[in-house]
């Protein structure tokens, strides 16, 4: 055990001793003193700590603590989170259907995955997760509370969310199940409209697309425009993004990737075979749960002019993780490179600016309010990685104006609330997706795309 000990503590101190950057002010020499500093630390834990102490523990606690400083999105990996890491793109895993992110310390909603349990019970973007089953969680690491809400097949999950602008907590008692998502979903509107629905990038997503777009157009005798809805979904596997995007694509990039040294680049483009359809005019819905690989999509489609982006700014998650082996099946998630559309633009915290803006608004919007929409993007997270490397001087500008844009938006929020709070009271329902025909933004979509002028732009 002791030997165990000493070769993860030893991984740990060069892991430390590589990662420590050198300057003008940390020369190689100060780099060991930390690392001096570090085993000093741990022989005081070990021999004068009030009881006897797991070192091992002591050890991942402080690669942990580590890898917190860096990003949201990079973390150490023990072996049940090893085994795990192939469950999230499989398209079948155990729990109740909810993407979560940490911000602050507190456990947010981005999506709610379509036909899960979360999804109809109610769960919305935006919904902070306090408790879960009935024990808060404070103090948890964000992989301890996903562990916590996966569970067997058939048990109840029982979850607290607090939702923006509400003060009490909503209960829901989730039926954990075997996710199996279906990745599209499509429907005719208005006779020669496709609505194609994506709601996760999964193994054969691009396949099961072309599916549905072949069987619409044996039904209908005429599709004049496609309405490719990417609304809450939260990402997955960068293969079938480029898939995804070579269908509507003829050549070029769809994403490239940059890491430490700007000057080393991979660059993904369109496959040439395959299935196509770069004629029909295409017009993109998203919004601030349309994560990672949507937003490739969506960036490649508009930096090439081939589709129409509606709806709001994306959520912002533009860097690339990859999966470090240690030993003993453990290792960790670490950030390597940021995503680049086609023409350049960052990704990253910045997300994708839609063509057109159109408010998110209630199944019945011809006759009630606008519905207010809380999304946690990439930005808002703490120590969210920046898109661009800056001087001191540059990052104390940007920190400057993300906190008076961040204090603005709430503001906005706190006012808007007030306003509504004076003309009813806030109604217990389960807000879902309204039916495409029914849906605002498809119903605009479908304007603009019968719009001469705007489908011109978008045909190659």
């Amino acid at each position: 055990m002791r030997v165990k000990v000493l070769g993860v503590a030893c991984l740990l101190l060069a892991f430390i001793s590589f990662n420590i950057i050198a300057n003008d002010k940390n020369s190689a020499a100060s780099r060991f003193e930390y690392i001096d500093l570090f085993s000093k630390v741990l022989d005081l834990i070990e021999n004068q700590y009030y009881r006897k102490v797991d070192t091992e523990k002591l050890i991942e606690g402080a690669i942990r603590g580590m890898l917190d400083t860096l990003d949201p999105h990079s973390s150490y990996l023990d072996a049940d989170a090893m085994k795990k890491m192939t469950s999230d793109t499989t398209g079948k895993f155990g729990g109740v259907g909810v993407e979560v992110t940490q911000k602050d310390g507190h456990f947010i909603v981005v999506t709610a995955i379509d036909d899960t349990p979360a999804y109809k019970a109610g769960v919305q973007a935006g919904d902070k997760i306090v408790e879960i089953s009935h024990e808060p969680l404070i103090g948890f690491s964000l992989e301890e509370a996903l562990e916590k809400m996966r569970g067997k097949a058939g048990s109840v999950l029982n979850i607290g969310v607090l939702r923006p602008g509400e003060e009490k907590i909503r209960y829901f008692d989730l039926k954990r199940e075997i996710i199996k998502i279906k990745p599209v979903k499509s429907e005719i509107v208005d006779g020669e409209y496709l609505y194609l629905r994506l709601t996760q990038f999964q193994s054969e997503s691009a396949d099961y697309m072309i599916r549905h777009i072949k069987k619409a157009r044996r039904k209908a005798k005429e599709i004049k425009g496609i309405i490719f809805d990417l609304r809450g979904n939260p990402g997955g596997l960068l293969e079938e993004a480029v898939k995804v995007s070579s269908i509507f694509l003829t050549e070029g990039v769809v994403v490239s990737t940059e890491g430490r040294n700007p000057k080393n680049k991979e660059v993904r483009y369109v496959k040439k075979s395959g299935f196509k359809d770069t004629k029909t005019p295409v017009a993109v819905l998203i919004n601030g749960s349309s994560a990672s690989a949507s937003e490739i999509v969506a960036g490649a489609l508009q930096d090439q002019k081939r589709a129409l982006i509606l709806g709001s700014q994306s959520f912002g998650k533009g860097s690339v993780q990859t999966v470090l082996d240690l030993s003993n099946n453990k290792g960790i998630k670490l950030t390597i490179q940021q995503y680049m559309t086609p023409s350049g633009r960052k990704i990253q915290a910045r997300g994708i600016s839609p063509d057109i803006e159109l408010p998110e608004l209630k199944a019945d919007w011809k006759s009630e309010f606008e519905r207010e929409v809380f999304y946690i993007r990439e930005i808002d997270l703490k120590g969210h990685l920046n898109a661009t490397l800056e001087t001191p001087e540059e990052k104390k500008l940007r920190l400057a104006r993300e906190k008076e844009a961040r204090i603005r938006r709430r503001q906005k929020q706190i006012k808007k609330r007030q306003e509504r709070e004076k003309e009813k009271k806030i109604k217990e329902v389960i807000v879902k997706r309204p039916k495409p025909k029914e849906d605002f933004q498809v119903i605009q979509a479908i304007s603009y795309l019968r719009s001469a002028e705007v489908s011109k732009k978008i045909q190659n």
